[in-house]
């Protein structure tokens, strides 16, 4: 760091040990959380404030009440919960983490695929509910034969499709541009995609560009022989559509690890036993979520040390000052 005083730090809640720990012993930091009067703090410290770390939303007005802000460490690779663009018009960076979740996110869409395809958790059901005596579980679809979309071919998009190369099965996507470097076949709209493949993986960045982007024409193209899997944003799938497309049997399962209104899962996805349903754990892994909090530690301290930002997301791209 530069100068003699550590520079003031804000968390607006917990995050994790190691961020907190690092971060403690090199710098001023103030928690919101737990705080008697949050508010009061704000107002109190908002104008010492050049760093801060976030795990969740931030808006514009928040910032207003940080005058002195110069960085926002995202703790994820998604940041679509902060305002990236009113950060970039008040000369703020943002950072995220990206690449360092990738491998851990594709493997958990990989087993998503296979444990709804095949009826993973229902079949485990069966067994601890002493059914198997009986009879056999039923026999389930498979992948084999299966052709597979990737909706948004990025980093986490190109290691799924990397993974389901192994299983040789045919691989479609859809991006907002062709990408010349992939042998994949390219798609210029979701419906488009859907309507070619029998299972489709959700990989498109959140925000309100993509909210609802798979909605019902989508589902209604993938088909009654169709498997949706989310491992993005909640957001990018219309949970309505969705919850009406399982009842209904337009489509013929889901596997999800995203929801629109996190922590709270709609009674209607619940009450599908054509779903699997995950807490969003993509990246909660020991090994991954540690790697995750060196990159936000690395960023802050890079920053502060006067080296720039290691991750800036494209909203606020870092060139050297003077």
């Amino acid at each position: 760091m530069t100068g003699a005083e550590p520079a003031d730090i804000l968390l607006l809640r917990g995050m994790h040990p190691l961020i907190e720990r690092t971060l403690d012993s090199r710098f001023t930091v103030h928690r919101l959380e737990g705080a008697a009067d949050p508010d009061a703090l704000l107002s109190k410290v908002g104008p010492r404030i050049r760093g801060l770390c976030v795990g969740g939303a931030v808006d514009g007005a928040l910032m207003d009440r940080l005058p002195a802000l110069e960085l926002i460490a995202n703790f994820g690779v998604g940041y679509d919960a902060v305002d990236a663009k009113a950060a970039a018009q008040r000369d703020i960076i943002v950072t995220n983490t990206p690449d360092v979740l990738t491998d851990e996110v594709a493997d958990l869409a990989i087993g998503l695929v296979l444990a709804t395809i095949r009826r993973l958790p229902q079949a485990d059901r069966y067994l601890r509910e002493g059914h198997w005596p009986k009879a056999p579980f039923p026999l389930t679809p498979s992948l084999r034969g299966r052709r597979v979309g990737i909706l948004g071919l990025g980093r986490i998009g190109r290691a799924i499709a990397k993974r389901l190369e192994g299983f040789e099965v045919q691989i479609d996507y859809y991006g907002r541009n062709r990408q010349t470097d992939v042998a994949y076949t390219y798609h210029d709209s979701p419906v488009g995609l859907a309507r070619a493949v029998h299972v489709l993986i959700v990989v498109a960045p959140g925000g309100p560009q993509t909210k609802g982007l798979v909605d019902a024409a989508v589902l209604e193209a993938l088909g009654p022989e169709g498997i949706l899997v989310n491992v993005a944003r909640g957001s990018v799938v219309d949970e309505a559509a969705l919850i009406e497309a399982l009842r209904t049997g337009t489509i013929l399962g889901a596997g999800l690890d995203v929801f629109e209104n996190e922590p709270h899962v709609p009674a209607g996805l619940i009450a599908q036993d054509n779903t699997v349903l995950l807490p969003h754990v993509g990246s909660a892994s020991e090994h991954t979520r540690n790697a995750m909090a060196q990159l936000v530690v690395d960023n802050v301290l890079s920053w502060f040390e006067g080296r720039g930002p290691i991750t800036p997301v494209a909203e606020t791209p870092w060139s050297e000052r003077t």
